[in-house]
């Protein structure tokens, strides 16, 4: 298959992890970057040898002709640069989370729709080692049919050293954490059918919430609670490691801290751990989630070479995006929300 030329819009924190990931794949290359203050593109095209840089999304496109863009700015411009490249017919990738607003996601995907482009969500968070080994073992049926699970982010790590603009949002840890974690319980279990949510705001110094607690009723018959916290300090926290205990008819799975995955049945406990694979270019802080986008990229980019279809597609990625504001929702009100697609008996 020939090689696939990109271009990354945005050089922040986290543009030189994506782009350093990509560089772990063959049969793919970044050939230009895009920023509003070009002085940091220029940067980042000189630690990783990126020949072009812009100041202008539109003129790079016109030049460069890239394969796919794979958009890394700030999630408020999202929507403009994904309807830009569905008006250019050229396939896209966006970091989460894919909108601010609902209408916006439900706009983008509709818009790379109507251009037949494909449309990707960079949700790396599933393609950490340990949880692909939690997916597989659950499948097995060894623990049978699951009936409860507890999702856990919970720590005291300061995120706001490296990224201080997330002090600003009014939105934070249900649009920020909470567009991963949600993600989670739809990778193990299927759709939600109803959610209800709690948040609290810890941290004086900053707008938006640092604490949510999540309780959804999964289509499946799974009763999962998904708990965030910024704000928590615990004797095992070791971000950014999410725990999570599922309970089945026929045992337990457990993937606690370290990357220990526990299996428990009336045979007794298994034990093996599953940490990431490393990578110079990773940050030891945030290795386990670094590492992961490399399996994520190589899933997408085997879509964008017609190999196999993506696990992160846009249309996917918005069952999440309606998760989190139906939690906002929820917690605003105090109220559950049912979602009328899985609840055909609801009366609405």
């Amino acid at each position: 298959m020939k090689e696939l030329r990109f271009a990354i819009l945005g050089t922040g924190f986290w543009a030189r992890y994506q782009l350093a990931a990509w560089r772990e794949l063959p049969g793919v290359r970044c050939v230009a970057l895009y920023n509003r203050t070009r002085s940091k593109a220029d940067l980042l095209a000189k630690q990783f040898e990126v020949p072009a840089t812009y100041d202008d999304a539109e003129a790079l496109i016109d030049c460069e002709k890239p394969d796919f863009l794979d958009i890394i700015t700030d999630v408020g411009t999202h929507r403009s640069f994904v309807e830009l490249a569905a008006s250019r017919r050229i396939p896209v990738i966006c970091q989460k989370p894919m909108a601010p607003a609902l209408p916006d996601a439900e706009a983008m995907v509709g818009a790379c729709k109507s251009a037949n482009i494909p449309f990707f969500v960079h949700e790396n968070w599933r393609w950490q080692t340990p949880m692909r080994e939690l997916k597989r073992i659950l499948n097995s049926g060894i623990i049978g049919k699951p009936f409860r699970a507890r999702i856990d982010f919970v720590c005291s790590f300061p995120v706001f050293d490296n990224q201080p603009f997330l002090k600003e949002l009014e939105q934070f840890i249900l649009t920020d954490i909470g567009s991963h974690v949600l993600d989670i319980p739809r990778f193990l279990f299927g759709e939600a059918a109803s959610l209800y949510c709690q948040t609290h705001r810890v941290n004086p110094a900053i707008k938006g919430e640092d604490v949510a607690t999540v309780v959804l009723q999964m289509i499946n018959g799974a009763t999962t609670v998904c708990n965030l916290s910024y704000a928590s300090r615990t004797a095992i926290e070791r971000f950014p490691e999410t725990y999570v205990f599922i309970e089945g008819a026929k045992g337990s799975l457990e993937l606690g801290p370290d990357f220990w995955l526990r299996t428990t049945t009336i045979a007794g406990t298994i034990a093996n751990r599953y940490p990431p694979p490393e990578y110079s270019w990773a940050d030891p802080r945030y290795a386990l989630v670094h590492s992961s986008i490399v399996g994520c990229n190589r899933d997408i980019l085997r879509a964008l070479k017609g190999a196999a279809p993506a696990e992160t597609t846009a249309e996917d990625n918005l069952q999440t995006v309606r998760l989190v504001h139906a939690a906002y929702d929820s917690a605003r009100d105090n109220r559950v929300v049912y979602f009328p697609e899985y609840n055909p008996n609801l009366n609405t």
